[in-house]
């Protein structure tokens, strides 16, 4: 999955040359192969809590892709219908709300931190 994700190429083009990336300490992320990758390519990880939905822009994203897949009360009748739904839609996230999400991590931690650690409207 990491892999395919291209975060080689789009870390760097939305953030710039000095990006992190961001993800929680869920048991799939800290496997022995999830670390490999990062360390041999050179990947900055985010040191942030395990459940921290207030730092995590991805739940923005599952909220629009969910909207999408669902879009006018459309109901999948198999899995395979589903799961090409689903793929189709990630294929297909905007370049826009990916922008807009990674540019508003300032104001997020700046928010975590000013309210200590409680939830912020993010």
């Amino acid at each position: 999955m990491l892999q395919r994700a291209s975060l080689m190429t789009e870390g760097p083009r939305l953030c710039g040359n000095s990006w992190v990336f961001q993800q929680d300490y869920a048991a799939v992320h800290s496997a022995r192969l999830t670390k490999d990758f990062f360390r041999e390519n050179n990947i900055t990880l985010l040191d942030h809590p395990a459940c921290s939905p207030d730092l995590n822009p991805i739940e923005n994203i599952w909220g629009w892709m969910a909207r999408e897949v669902y879009k006018n009360g459309h109901q999948f009748h198999t899995v395979d219908a589903l799961r090409e739904a689903i793929f189709t839609t990630w294929s297909n996230v905007p370049t826009s709300l990916l922008e807009t999400l990674a540019s508003s991590m300032p104001k997020r931690i700046v928010e975590v931190i000013n309210k200590k650690g409680g939830a912020t409207h993010y």
